[in-house]
């Protein structure tokens, strides 16, 4: 585990959490182009981005794929692993090389459901990033696809 890595996402989970999930840690590479998961697809495992970008994106009928957010160092990568049904709800492309740490969803679900404590932590870890993503995502597509954009005072 890098240092960089212990040193940002402690604010998310505590230490021995956080220790406990990077246990069951993977490396992973991806190519400029390669989709990590689409939407729609089967949520079996997630990502924290070492190094290099991942665009998070959703179709839109008629157009091409609307990016929602551009994802790099020390952010998770998918959130649809923990809530049922385990379908992703965007897809996900690396923008750039992308070095990460994978991880195996049921394990991480056992893991939660075994330990009370350690569940409630990730769970508000990921509940959190999602909020943030959802909110990104309606104005991102306010943005792009309403008459006015997002309406944020100027």
């Amino acid at each position: 585990m890098s240092p960089s890595v212990t040193s940002s996402m402690l604010r998310a989970l505590p230490a021995p959490h956080w220790q406990r999930l990077m246990d069951l840690a993977r490396e992973v590479s991806f190519e400029p182009g390669a989709r990590l998961f689409e939407e729609g697809g089967r949520a079996d495992r997630f990502w924290i981005v070492r190094t290099g970008t991942v665009a998070l994106d959703m179709r839109v009928p008629g157009r091409r794929r609307a990016v929602i957010e551009v994802l790099g160092h020390n952010q998770l990568v998918g959130w649809s692993w923990l809530f049922g049904p385990h379908v992703w709800h965007m897809g996900a492309e690396a923008t750039t090389p992308v070095r990460a740490y994978e991880f195996d969803a049921a394990t991480v679900r056992t893991l939660c459901r075994d330990d009370p404590v350690f569940g409630t932590r990730v769970t508000e870890w990921v509940g959190g990033v999602l909020a943030r993503r959802l909110r990104s995502a309606r104005t991102r597509l306010l943005d792009l696809y309403a008459p006015y954009g997002s309406g944020t005072p100027r």
